[in-house]
This record gives C-alpha cells, sequence and structure tokens, in this order.
C-alpha cells in the first residue's frame, strides 16, 4: 500500500490506524495538519526499510551457512581423493554440482532462468557444462601424472641411496667381487620389479611412504631366500658373514674386558698371580661382580670410602726374587659426564684415620682449564705444591670406551705414575716413607694405605668406577733416557726460608675482596717485614690459602712460632717452586763467576806489577 493512503479506523474505540506502518492516533486529531502527515510518512518509509533490513540480513546468514557447508564437504571430498576412495571424475562431478547448486541459490540467476522460455539456450548451457568438465577432468589427470612421476623419481632415487650404501657396507666387509656383483644384479632386478609395482599400484603419496620405509630397512627374507637360490643356480657360493670393521679395530688393538687388565701392559693372569695378588675384588668373591663407586651423597671424603692395605713395601727391590712389593695397578672407567675423582696414598698409622697426612695424592678434573690432573702430597692438612699436567698431553681417562689402567710404582726417588703404559708423571718423595722394623732378628716390611675417597675436600662427590686392584712387584718401568722429560723429575721441593703459607682462609672471587685481604694480611704480617714493616702478599682467586714473603729467615720461623695458636690464620713454611730455585741457581752461579772474574784480574795484574 502507498504512503499516501488515508487513515483509516480499525477499532471501535475511536483509534485510527495506519496499515503500511501500523502507527495509530486518536481519532479527535482529525483532520492532521501537513507536519503530522509528512511524520506519519516517514515513519511508514523507517518500517519498510527495517523489514527490508531484516530480509537481507537473513539472506546473508543462510548464504554464510552454505559456504561453510560447501568448504566442509570440500574438505571431506579432498581427504577421501587423498585416501584413493573417489576418483578425477567423482571430484569434478562434485565440483560442477557445487556450481550448479550455487547457480539455483543465485536468486539473480533464478529469475533468469524463470523468465527464459528459449531451448537454444538451455543446449548452450549444458554444451558450455561439459567443456568445462572435460577441460577440468584434463587438468586433474595432468596434475596426477605429475604427482605420480615425481613420487616414482623420488622413490629412485631412495632405492639408488640404498644400494649405494650396500655396496659400501659390502665393501667395507671385505666380500669378493664375484660374489658382490651377482647380488647387486639380483637385487636391482627385485627393486625394479618392486618399485614398477609399488608406484604402479598406490594412489595415494601416503602408501608410497610407507612402502618406502618397510624396504629402507633392508631386503626382506623373500628377497634374501631369492639372492641365495640365484647364488646357488650360478655356482657361485655366498661369502660366509665377515666381522664388522669395528670389531676388527677393536681386534687389531688387542682390546681386553672392561672388568680386566688391557693385555697390551704384559699384565696376564699369570703375570699377576706370579708378582703380586689381587686386592679388590676381595679374594674369594667373584671377579666380575659389580665394581666400586662413590655414593651419590657422601657426608664427607670418608663416608663410603673404599680402603685397601698395601703391605709389605719395600722401594729397594731389584729383582723379582725380592719380597717386597712396589707397583699399584688400577682398572677404572670414569663416564663422561663425570668431573673428577681421586686416589690417596697414606701411611697406616693409626693416628692418620682422617688422611692429615698423604704420600701421594693422584687427582683428574676434566673441567678445570681446560682439563688438568693434579698430583700432590699432604702434610699436617696442609697440601702441597700441586705438580698440574693438561689432559690432553696423557692418554685418554674420562669416557675411555675399555676402561683405563692407572699404574703408581714407588721407587727411591718417588711415585712413578703411568696410564696405559705411559710415563706421565713422577712425584718425587716429600716426606721419608716408612722404614721397616726388625723384631727378633726378622725383618718386617711396613704396609701403606691405599684410599678411594667418596668427595672431594669441599664435599662434592666424585664419580667413577673402580674394576680390579692389584698391588705387588713389577721391575723398573721407566725409561733412563727420557727420564728428565717427564713433568715432575728434579723438581725442588725444599722449604722456602722467607715465604710463608697461609691456609684456612675462605675462598674470594671478586677484586675488591682479594685487596681487603691483601691490606688484612700486610697489616697482621707488618712486624716481620724488618725495619720497613713492609711484606709482599700473594692472593689467587677461587683459593683457599695465600704467600707472605718476610723480609729474614728469622723473622719467619718467628711468624710461624708466634702465629701457632693464632685462630684466624694458620701458618707455615712454603716450599720453593721449580722457578723460584731456578732464580737462585742462577744468581749464585752469577755471583760465583763474578768472584772468580775479580780473582783472576787481581792475579794477573800482580803478575805484570812483579815483571817490572
Amino acid at each position: 500500500m502507498s504512503t499516501n493512503a488515508q487513515p483509516t479506523t480499525t477499532t471501535s474505540k475511536e483509534v485510527i490506524t495506519i496499515p503500511t506502518s501500523g502507527a495509530s492516533y486518536p481519532a479527535f486529531l482529525e483532520p492532521l495538519t501537513p507536519n503530522e502527515l509528512s511524520l506519519l510518512k516517514m515513519y511508514d518509509t523507517i518500517k519498510k526499510h527495517e523489514r527490508e533490513a531484516a530480509i537481507l540480513k537473513a539472506e546473508e546468514a543462510k548464504r554464510r551457512l552454505e559456504e561453510a557447508d560447501e568448504r566442509y564437504r570440500a574438505k571431506v571430498r579432498e581427504r577421501e581423493m587423498m585416501q584413493g576412495t573417489t576418483t578425477a571424475e567423482e571430484a569434478v562431478d562434485a565440483k560442477i554440482d557445487k556450481g550448479e547448486r550455487r547457480t539455483e541459490r543465485d536468486p539473480n540467476h533464478q529469475e533468469h532462468e524463470d523468465n527464459s522460455d528459449t531451448d537454444d539456450r538451455e543446449a548452450d548451457e549444458d554444451n558450455e557444462r561439459k567443456r568445462k568438465r572435460e577441460s577440468e577432468i584434463s587438468q586433474l589427470r595432468q596434475d596426477i601424472s605429475a604427482a605420480k612421476q615425481a613420487q616414482r623419481k623420488k622413490a629412485e632415487e631412495k632405492l639408488q641411496a640404498k644400494k649405494k650404501a650396500e655396496d659400501m657396507r659390502r665393501e667395507l666387509l671385505g666380500e669378493s667381487n664375484s660374489a658382490r656383483v651377482t647380488i647387486t644384479a639380483a637385487a636391482n632386478n627385485d627393486e625394479e620389479d618392486d618399485d614398477d609395482d609399488d608406484i604402479d599400484d598406490f594412489d595415494s603419496f601416503d602408501d608410497i611412504q610407507r612402502k618406502l620405509q618397510a624396504t629402507s630397512t633392508g631386503p626382506s627374507i623373500k628377497k634374501k631366500q631369492r639372492i641365495s637360490s640365484e647364488l646357488e643356480k650360478s655356482g657361485t657360493h655366498q661369502p660366509k658373514q665377515q666381522p664388522s670393521l669395528i670389531a676388527n679395530i677393536l681386534n687389531a688393538e688387542g682390546s681386553t674386558p672392561i672388568h680386566d687388565f688391557s693385555k697390551q701392559l704384559s699384565m696376564s693372569n699369570d703375570t699377576l698371580t706370579s708378582g703380586g695378588s689381587i686386592i679388590f675384588p676381595i679374594p674369594g668373591d667373584d671377579m666380575y661382580r659389580a665394581p666400586w663407586t662413590p655414593p651419590d651423597a657422601p657426608m664427607d671424603f670418608i663416608d663410603g670410602c673404599l680402603e685397601l692395605m698395601l703391605p709389605d713395601l719395600d722401594v729397594s727391590s731389584s729383582s723379582s726374587a725380592s719380597v717386597g712389593n712396589n707397583t699399584l695397578a688400577i682398572k677404572f672407567q670414569a663416564p663422561a659426564e663425570s668431573e673428577r675423582f681421586s686416589i690417596n696414598i697414606a701411611t697406616s698409622d693409626r693416628e692418620n684415620e682422617r688422611y692429615d697426612d698423604i704420600l701421594f695424592h693422584f687427582n683428574p678434573r676434566q673441567f678445570q682449564k681446560g682439563g688438568q690432573l693434579v698430583i700432590n702430597d699432604r702434610q699436617e692438612t696442609r697440601w702441597g705444591n700441586d705438580l698440574s699436567i693438561p689432559l690432553s698431553t696423557i692418554p685418554l681417562i674420562f669416557d675411555a670406551k675399555s676402561g683405563s689402567t692407572l699404574i703408581v710404582q714407588i721407587n727411591t726417588e718417588g711415585f712413578d705414575v703411568y696410564v696405559d703404559g705411559v710415563h706421565c708423571a713422577r712425584l718425587e718423595h716429600r716426606v721419608k716413607l716408612p722404614d721397616s722394623v726388625g723384631v727378633g732378628g726378622q725383618r718386617h716390611l711396613p704396609s701403606l694405605r691405599l684410599q678411594f675417597p667418596s668427595s672431594n675436600d669441599y664435599g662434592d662427590p666424585e664419580n667413577w668406577l673402580v674394576h680390579r686392584v692389584w698391588w705387588g712387584y713389577k721391575p723398573a718401568m721407566f725409561d733412563e733416557s727420557t727420564l728428565d722429560r717427564i713433568p715432575g723429575v728434579n723438581i725442588v721441593s725444599a722449604v722456602h726460608p722467607r715465604k710463608l703459607f697461609i691456609s684456612g682462609l675462605s675462598r674470594l672471587f671478586t677484586d675488591p675482596e682479594i685487596d681487603l685481604r691483601r691490606a688484612e694480611l700486610e697489616r697482621a704480617f707488618r712486624k716481620y717485614g724488618g725495619p720497613t714493616g713492609a711484606v709482599a702478599v700473594s692472593i689467587q682467586k677461587n683459593s683457599g690459602f695465600a704467600f707472605v714473603d718476610v723480609a729474614t729467615e728469622e723473622l719467619a720461623d718467628l711468624a710461624v712460632t708466634e702465629m701457632a695458636n693464632n685462630c684466624q690464620y694458620r701458618v707455615n713454611k712454603a716450599r720453593r717452586t721449580r722457578h723460584e730455585a731456578l732464580l737462585e741457581e742462577r744468581a749464585a752461579r752469577e755471583k760465583k763467576e763474578a768472584e772468580e772474574g775479580r780473582g783472576t784480574a787481581g792475579s794477573k795484574e800482580t803478575a805484570d806489577w812483579d815483571r817490572y
């Protein structure tokens, strides 16, 4: 109805209602003014636009639902095509049907079809749909053909790589050429047949991948049987299975079990039995029992440690006829994650149960300064000047797959250290070894104690495995011609006359803390600096000790005596380093040469004077 229609009365209550917009007003307002009529007309227009907007909104929502449904159906059809359940023609039919449904949903196209009564146009549309279908079918076939060709090429590359790896493996195993050629030819024929069948029969890329994964693990049992039958028919005997390349390398190196000593060290069971005895595992137990390893969370280095006695020490042994022992052999294994481990050799006195005095300390540290082997001694709870050797210069200790063998040979000079037969270091005796005791006219040889600590001095647990320990006699293993190149040989260990060793300090890590401690030590030892009161203090980062140089030897002895009861510092005489000893030797030599030069010059002048 037009918006210009006159209002009509629809009820008996004298209320006038406009049919198009539904607006109503009382009848007593009649006649309406032009402004009121224009307002009613505008209200009628607004209502009409609201109805049209609601219709368009409903159509848009319906269109979105239909598009979502089409996308879902397209994903389902694509998944079915990937699984091989839908052919290319069905996909094209579905796509054309989808286009027809979209056309049917188009209201303009529907009106056009309703208004069109011409048969020629319908025929043209049918022909157009057929041509479109044929072109899409052709395009899909080309895509499928290209995908199959790419899959076939990839499968051929994988088969070629597999054949190349098989040839390399057989070459490393040392198989004969004739057998390898025959086997390769038979395998190639089988692979070609399987390749053609596999690529032609599979419609999806997932199936081809599953086939390639199944064939990449090696020839099947059926294929192996076929190769064996072809070898028998051709009269070629299949070669025996050769050991692997790794096994050959291990056999060439003379590998031994992890719990036994290396054969290269000439330490067979007969040799070990004749010259000494196995002290760990304990005699009588199973020789192949689980190795000893430190506990995970020890209270200190003694908690859970392994202690063994080393009886009948005789460093003067010069022949195997002697009854004394001088050599310790340890078969161990340090895993790759191990940071450090250690052994201690000390006297067997009861007063030394806490290992305050240690004759020999062996301590590899994997992550300290690029890897260091530290060898040292301990006297009255004070560690001496350590001997540090880079781990890169000695045989592998950490992460050695077949384990390592440590040999410590005690002689009159010191402790000679060998790792897998290589002379690595010598710790010269810094304390006199215990002497033999004569009782009733018989000579009783002294004993030592071997300790495998559970942790270091700071409670950090150690990590390694001890498989076997042997103690007995072996002739001297060092070579006199190369002895001067061994670390630790001819190192001066005498006490320094003026240098003090301050121990028992807390560790410092920053320069301000070190400067503060240097100032404290200078004030504490100023009285021992002579008339000037000057002392030289040396402190290193991350260390619990310091060195103080005083004026004279007498003042150094006085400082050790007066500081004996000091609770803050523990003071002892320091040992001279090799560098300090060399400097002193050079100074003495230069002084002697100067004196000899002055004496020669004076005698020459006297002779010349007498001649005149």
